[in-house]
């Protein structure tokens, strides 16, 4: 499979990553580009779903907040795979992966 790969929104400008995706830099104006992260983070928060909202993905399963490696604060919310779903804590090392489901995170390796 290709590697996966995770763009962010970034302020050449600033420094900053932005995310969610706002198009122009709250803090200078200047337009964002989207820059791949390393896709690398940890979890900051989590949830086990144990409903069966979509019949192609079997529960439990977890979704999670991650913040990114690359800045403090800079969070994207997705499903943690290739792990049992009580394995997973809070500050787990975790990284981006190609899934069935599109990109997720799975434990870091």
């Amino acid at each position: 499979m290709a590697d996966p790969k995770l763009h962010i929104e970034h302020c050449d400008e600033c420094e900053r990553w932005v995310h969610p995706p706002a198009g122009t830099c709250d803090d200078c104006g200047r337009p964002l580009v989207a820059r791949p992260v390393s896709g690398r983070g940890t979890v900051f928060t989590y949830t086990v779903n144990f409903h069966p909202y979509n019949p192609e993905i079997p529960t439990p399963y977890v979704i999670a907040i991650i913040e990114l490696a690359e800045q403090q604060g800079l969070r994207v919310a997705a499903n943690i795979v290739d792990c049992e779903p009580d394995s997973v804590v809070c500050g787990m090392p975790v990284e981006v992966r190609h899934h069935e489901q599109g990109l997720v995170f799975g434990p870091a390796t």
